[in-house]
This record gives structure tokens, C-alpha cells and sequence, in this order.
């Protein structure tokens, strides 16, 4: 699958519109994404907001471009000061120990190591630079061993957001304070306090703002003008826009060409937040669901728009998940016999193209087709693995059926040679989207079974019980009581299959009532 011949189109927060993506430096591309302030573990919004981004970068790669991608972590906050105290720990490796935990959740669900992932911490020279730049270009003023970005002194703020100064908050993790000169200003350092972590500096020994962090690593690391800056929807107000200002305020040529932004994840259509108490941590979910299926969810909708998190639409993507990698499996398992010799066969003389039938061919131009429009449109991965995707899944299948009749040696090489191709397609595109394992397809079959054993509250003992109960009862012809087996396993998301004389079993959606996470009793 070579990169596209489309135009790459993103949307771009700042223009509010939909731009033909074209990077500062032909060939490469900078990106910085916001991370996690690490105090807690992380939710399913930071797992959206890291899969929405981790596809990009892996879609930029597959495009031709050089990325360097830098993701951060905040580990010096007011949140994590608070939740340090009240555990009794330091604040320090009590973020790191948080820091730890997200990079095994992204392992998880697969995303790429970004290029850099710089911590707060690590960077307080970069800061305090940053900040002293700031001061000395009169964007911002000490008072009492603080020091605030004066907005005033920044006639676009509020370009980003929409929002008006006069109609503007002080923001988020920015506490109203009197001796402020316009309420919008906020905090680039924060004096220090008994019992917090602290920093010596020019207006005395102190910590950084939340704002200014972003600005000083992303300018460390891509310069002041850059491609791509992204995270949630939630910090174009005010954590971006302060970026905006900040950074222009230390470099009058400092530009980002493209803002961008994925939606909220909501629960049953309520906005997902700690405060509402209606949130799911990664490890919650992937402790009963495989994270192919958890990351499968993720992108079953636009990056942009909403996401609702429902235990159903959950089962839906395992479920869909499941079939793919059965389909592989069952793909690979039939191939095996032919040697590659066996597959040169079926190429022409000198090297040239190999013959794959029609329907093939087909199917591998659609599918590559339908990808490549629907990722040239903003990343429109809704819907990306249904319509083409589908019909590749559906031909490899009555390709295998196929394969298993007797039929001419010529033919039978032309029928192995499809699928091949057909299935090198799908791993490619799988791969892209971040959904292809290192590990083998039989051992994610058997991991997905693992899972659904577990939200069933069975064991596979439990189930191989069930099954030789029942194949007696089919032998003594009472069809009821087969009948009633197979009902019961579906109820608990266990789908029976027979294949011959031999009954094997499966996930599948739970019929009836869905079975819920804990905290959704």
C-alpha cells in the first residue's frame, strides 16, 4: 500500500476549516501533542486523545514523511501536589510512578513511542529561559515572587478560542488573585509554598505554571515554528490559547500551521469527567476487554466528534476484532501447506507482476481506495473498517471455501496467489491504523477467549462442561435442552459452533442483557 496520491486534508482549529496539510519543511513534519498531568491513571479520554494522535503519526509515516513527535508529560502540578499530600508521598515519584503506568497503557493499545516525551521536571532551565524572554519583551510582570502573562499586552488573545478578553475566566488551575493587573492574566511561575516541590529562579524559588511548560518544550524541541500542535478539545481554552500568547510574546515569528483537536468521549452520552464520577481508567476496561478492541472503539468514530462509550459498543468492536484476526488465521492456516516455491508458480518470467484473479484485483484496488479517501478527509477513520474492508474479509473467506475444492493446479495457484495479496493489503492497512499485533494471530484469538471467559465469570472447563453436556443431549435427540445450552453460553457472550461431528466456541455479543464493568452497577 504506497502513500497516497490524494491531497492530505486536516482540519485546523485555528482557521476553523478543513486545510490541504503542507509541512514547513518538504519531507518532515514537527508534532507536539499535549500528554497527561500524571496524578492519577490515565482514562479512556487520555486513551482516545493518545490512540486519535498515535494514528496520525503513523498515517504522516505511511505518507513518506520524517516525523518528529513529542508528547509531554506535566509532573509538577497543583493536582499532583494535592493528591501527593493526601497519600503522604513525594510529588515527584508519585508522578512518575503515574508517568510509568501511562506508558504501559500505551504500550497496551498499542501506540507508537513518540520521538521525545519530555517531563516538566527535566526542562526548568528551558522554562525559566522561556519566561525571562517573556518579561524582558514586557508580556509579563513579578509580583511577590509570581510572574503573569500580562493578556492585555497580546491584542489577538482569544484567537483560537473565539472568546473575548473581557468575556474570559481567569481559566482553569488559575486562582483569582488581587494583585493581578487584568483578572485573564495568568501564572508563568508560581512562588513557592511550605511542603511543595520548588525551583530557584530569578523572582525567587518557585515551581511553573501549567501553560508555560508546553511552550518552553515544544520550542525546545521543534523551534517556535512548527507543523502540528494537538490535544483534546478541552485545552483550546485556556491552555492553548495561553500557549499561543506566550510563545508569540518570546518570538514575534513563532507559528503553529495546524490546531487540532479530538472530541470528548462521553459515557451514555454524559461528558466522561472525574468530578461526575463517570469514568473508566484504561486498565479498568482492559483488564475484561482486549485493547485491540478497546482501541478499535476508539477509532470507530471521527477524532473530532464525540465519542459515546457504551458496554455494547464496546462488545461490537471485540466482536469485530475477533472476526479479523479469525479471518487471518484461518487465512494463513490454509496458505501454509504451499511453500513459497510452490507460490512462484503463479508469478510470470522475469519478475513481473503476479497474477491475482479479477476479483482480486478488484478488491484490493477498492479497499485501497476507500482507505486512502477516507484518511485523506481529516483522518476519517468512522466507518473505515466496514464497505471495503468487509468485502476483502468476505473474499479471503469464500476464497478459503473455494481453496478446498479440487480444481486445476493453474487455477488453485492463481486462487493461493489472491489471497496472499488480499491479506498483505489488510495487514498493511491494519497496520496503519495501529490494530495489527506483534503477536501472532492464534495468540490473539486466544487472548480475546481469555477475556470474554472473564467477563462471562466462567473458566474454559466451565464451557468444555457445557459442550460435552450438550453434544449428549443432541445424542439422545432432546434438541431442548441443546438448544438451551447454546442460549445460556450466548447470554454470557460464548457462541457455540459446530463443525462437523466437533463443537468448538467463541466470543461473541452477549445476547440479551449486557454484562457491565464494576462501577457501572
Amino acid at each position: 500500500m504506497a502513500g497516497s496520491k490524494e491531497e492530505f486534508m486536516v482540519y485546523n482549529s485555528m482557521s476553523r476549516q478543513k486545510e490541504i496539510f503542507k509541512p514547513k519543511v518538504p519531507g518532515k513534519v514537527g508534532m507536539y501533542v499535549c500528554g497527561v498531568t500524571a496524578y492519577a491513571l490515565s482514562h479512556l479520554g487520555h486513551a482516545r486523545a493518545a490512540v486519535n494522535f498515535d494514528v496520525l503519526y503513523r498515517y504522516l509515516q505511511h505518507l513518506g514523511y520524517e516525523v518528529t513527535y513529542v508528547r509531554n508529560f506535566t509532573d509538577v502540578d497543583d493536582k499532583i501536589i494535592n493528591r501527593a499530600n493526601e497519600v503522604g508521598e513525594d510529588p515527584l515519584s508519585l508522578s512518575n510512578h503515574f508517568c510509568q503506568e501511562y506508558l504501559k497503557d500505551m504500550g497496551d493499545l498499542q501506540c507508537l513511542i513518540p520521538t521525545h516525551q519530555p517531563r516538566v521536571s527535566d526542562h526548568m532551565e528551558h522554562i525559566k529561559d522561556l519566561i525571562t524572554q517573556i518579561i524582558n519583551k514586557d508580556y509579563a510582570y513579578a509580583v511577590d515572587g509570581d510572574v503573569f502573562f500580562a493578556v492585555e499586552k497580546f491584542p489577538n488573545y482569544g484567537q483560537l478560542s473565539g472568546q473575548r478578553l473581557e468575556h474570559n475566566r481567569a481559566g482553569e488551575r488559575v486562582a483569582v488573585d488581587s494583585r493581578k493587573r487584568n483578572p485573564a492574566d495568568f501564572a508563568l511561575w508560581k512562588s513557592a509554598k511550605p511542603g511543595e516541590p520548588s525551583w530557584d529562579s530569578p523572582w525567587g524559588p518557585g515551581r511553573p505554571g501549567w501553560h508555560i511548560e508546553c511552550s518552553a518544550m515544544s520550542a525546545h524541541y521543534l523551534t517556535f515554528n512548527f507543523d502540528i500542535h494537538g490535544g483534546g478539545i478541552d485545552l483550546i481554552f485556556p491552555h492553548h490559547e495561553n500557549e499561543i500568547a506566550q510563545s508569540c510574546a518570546a518570538c514575534q515569528e513563532s507559528s503553529v500551521s495546524y490546531w487540532m483537536h479530538n472530541g470528548h468521549v462521553t459515557n451514555n452520552n454524559e461528558k466522561m469527567s472525574k468530578s461526575l464520577g463517570n469514568f473508566f481508567t484504561i486498565s479498568e476496561i482492559t483488564e475484561r476487554y482486549h485493547p485491540l478492541a478497546l482501541r478499535h472503539f476508539l477509532i470507530s468514530a471521527h477524532y473530532r466528534s464525540p465519542l459515546n462509550y457504551t458496554v455494547s459498543q464496546l462488545e461490537g468492536s471485540s466482536d469485530a476484532v475477533y472476526y479479523i484476526y479469525q479471518t487471518l488465521q484461518d487465512c494463513e492456516d490454509a496458505l501454509s501447506p504451499f511453500q513459497e516455491g510452490s507460490l512462484k508458480e503463479g508469478t510470470e518470467k522475469n519478475d513481473r507482476t503476479v497474477k491475482i484473479t479479477l476479483a482480486a484485483q478488484e478488491c484490493i484496488s477498492k479497499l485501497h481506495n476507500e482507505f486512502e479517501t477516507k484518511m485523506c478527509d481529516d483522518l476519517n477513520t468512522a466507518h473505515i473498517l466496514t464497505g471495503a474492508f468487509q468485502d476483502a474479509l468476505k473474499l479471503i473467506n469464500s476464497s478459503l471455501n473455494l481453496l478446498k475444492k479440487k480444481q486445476q493446479r493453474q487455477q488453485q495457484l492463481l486462487m493461493i496467489q489472491s489471497l496472499v495479496e488480499i491479506k498483505k493489503e489488510v495487514q498493511e492497512l491494519l497496520n496503519i491504523l495501529g490494530l495489527l499485533s506483534s503477536d501472532t494471530y492464534s495468540e490473539v484469538l486466544q487472548q480475546f477467549k481469555v477475556k470474554a471467559l472473564k467477563r462471562a465469570g466462567l473458566v474454559e472447563d466451565d464451557v468444555l462442561d457445557q459442550i460435552k453436556e450438550r453434544t449428549l443431549a443432541r445424542k439422545n435427540k432432546d434438541f431442548a435442552k441443546s438448544d438451551q445450552i447454546r442460549a445460556y453460553l450466548t447470554t454470557k457472550g460464548i457462541a457455540l459452533m459446530d463443525l462437523g461431528k466437533e463443537t468448538i466456541w467463541r466470543p461473541c455479543v452477549p445476547a440479551g442483557e449486557q454484562p457491565s464493568l464494576p462501577n457501572e452497577q
